[in-house]
């Protein structure tokens, strides 16, 4: 189980994410952390047991999936760094929800390794270790 927490804390990368939170609080103010968590958890735990089925379902494969969650940190990223607006000019409501709960802490890269590491894991451990790394 330590290994499962270990794997999924790195991925999540939250320390990583300290930065894009901070400049997201600065635009938009407030950030509902307790929503943005159990949001995130219940995207996980969601994709832990439906993921594959919901991508067979609209067919996509969990590589082209991975690739667009890619492409749009990067854009993200993107307008962060030049200080441009590529996809809206409007600033939004709240960031709780979108991009702190999705993409930032349940991102491609979170929901795909779930997918990877559920054949080596049991559903248990892995549904604890998501409640661990939430709650840090």
């Amino acid at each position: 189980m330590f290994k499962v927490t270990t794997v999924l804390f790195a991925v999540i990368d939250i320390i990583g994410s300290v930065p894009v939170i901070i400049s997201l609080r600065q635009r938009v103010g407030e950030i509902n952390a307790l929503k943005a968590s159990l949001v995130s958890m219940g995207i996980m735990i969601a994709f832990l047991f439906l993921g594959t089925s919901i991508l067979d379902l609209i067919g996509i494969q969990l590589s082209d999936f991975a690739i667009a969650g890619s492409v749009l940190i990067f854009i993200v990223a993107f307008e962060m760094i030049l200080g441009i607006k590529i996809t809206r000019d409007e600033v939004p409501q709240s960031a709780t929800v979108i991009p702190v709960a999705f993409p930032l802490i349940a991102g491609t890269g979170t929901l795909t390794t779930l997918l990877s590491i559920r054949a080596e894991y049991s559903v248990l451990s892995i549904l604890i270790a998501i409640i661990i790394n939430v709650l840090i």
